[in-house]
């Protein structure tokens, strides 16, 4: 469990092999309810590598001092991460023209 914001990782190891691999982290939101981006890599044991980047949404709570995952987005794949961020700008474009 992590008590600061900055402590918050994906990083996940199990009998010593890192097997959840963090690569960066975007802080959206900070306070009790926290919202982090993150990127990431899994390790592939036939490989002995880690396999594509990977992307994440998850939201913690503050709960007794420590910070508690409460929910997850994964994003699938790199064309379903396009069609998100896409989508965003056009409403993102969309809203400013409205409050031009």
């Amino acid at each position: 469990m992590s008590s600061t914001i900055d402590e918050i990782t994906i990083n996940y190891e199990e009998d010593g092999v890192l097997l959840v691999k963090e690569v960066d982290k975007e802080i959206l939101s900070k306070g009790l309810n926290t919202t982090i981006f993150f990127r990431y890599k899994e390790y592939i044991a036939d490989a002995d590598d880690y396999g594509p980047d990977k992307f994440t949404i998850r939201r913690y709570k503050k709960i007794g001092g420590e910070f508690r995952q409460q929910a997850k987005f994964n994003i699938s794949s790199i064309r379903q991460g396009k069609i998100i961020a896409e989508t965003l700008n056009r409403w993102i474009k969309e809203v400013e023209a409205e409050e031009e």
